[in-house]
């Protein structure tokens, strides 16, 4: 087995987070991201950085964290009871960026490391992570170009690999409530150690370094197309679902607020303006309704 090299991984990240900053502020052109450092008082902390009002991205949200500590809650060895009793220490980068435009589309990407330690006993790590897309109106330019830039990430690794993490996003990014996808999927894994450190950890520098490549020209296309309060009053209604997935079912959530996490941090993926509506239907034949009908379900696009 290789050796496992937490500092790399660590390094890795903080570098990602500067780069992903890096493009969104070019590609803005007006707004800057703002850092607050952080530490966590049972040990590590992070880097929470937030554009906030740029002249392309209401809120964007990019955090870096490495959080440790001597146990894990009940709650996260409940389902692994192997690492009941073990120290641990998560790390990753998380980010969601929610763009003014309604004719931009909302993305999320997260790349992290986990590893749970004892003595006389080997570690137990895993990799996971993945980014997926959330189009307010649908373009079928857009939505193949970010299919086929996750394909590309993947393909290095195996023929079978972009398929089998294409349909996890598909499977996790799923409003059971609603019985309806978040948005058009993308990438989604996790518990990932099957292939030895090297080329796990060389499969998420992959993702990670992909998410750029697959967003940034969907924005520089879309960021000035014309639209009114009719499309803007769509968008605030489709973020009420992203809302309801990340309080609902995401993990990361979850695990972030179940180990005593920042909460400032973990909540940043919100958006700063939302609504909701009864019963709510698009018309038929409307872009609206389009997005419900073509791309709200799961198919392959390249």
């Amino acid at each position: 087995m290789s050796n496992v090299d937490v500092d790399s991984v660590k390094q890795y990240l903080m570098h990602l987070q500067d780069s992903i900053c890096e493009a969104l502020e070019l590609e803005d052109g007006n707004g800057i991201f703002q850092e607050d450092a952080w530490q966590r008082e049972e040990g590590g902390g992070g880097r929470s950085r937030v554009l906030a009002d740029g002249a392309v991205f209401e809120s964007a949200g990019i955090n870096f964290s490495h959080v440790y500590g001597a146990g894990l809650p009940a709650s996260a060895t409940a389902h692994r009871p192997e690492l009941a009793g073990r120290s641990f220490q998560a790390m990753g980068v998380s980010l969601v960026i929610h763009p003014l435009n309604p004719y931009i589309p909302t993305s999320h990407a997260n790349v992290r490391f986990f590893i749970a330690e004892k003595e006389s006993a080997e570690p137990v790590w895993w990799f996971g992570g993945g980014f997926d897309l959330t189009p307010y109106y649908g373009f079928e330019q857009d939505v193949r170009h970010w299919h086929m830039t996750a394909r590309q990430a993947c393909e290095p690794f195996g023929k079978e690999v972009f398929q089998r993490y294409k349909k996890w996003c598909d499977d996790y990014f799923f409003l059971k409530h609603r019985d309806e996808p978040r948005g058009v999927g993308g990438l989604f894994f996790d518990d990932l150690n099957e292939w030895g450190f090297d080329k796990c950890f060389a499969f998420m520098q992959s993702v990670g370094n992909h998410y750029i490549d697959a967003y940034q020209p969907i924005v520089s296309r879309r960021k000035d197309t014309p639209y009114g309060e009719r499309e803007r009053d769509f968008q605030l209604y489709r973020r009420g679902r992203y809302v309801e997935f990340n309080l609902v079912y995401d993990r990361g959530t979850l695990f972030g607020l179940q180990t005593g996490g920042r909460t400032e941090s973990i909540l940043m993926s919100m958006p700063p303006l939302v609504k909701w509506r009864y019963n709510w239907q698009p018309e038929a034949g409307t872009p609206e309704a389009e997005l419900y009908e073509k791309y709200l379900l799961a198919k392959d696009w390249v």
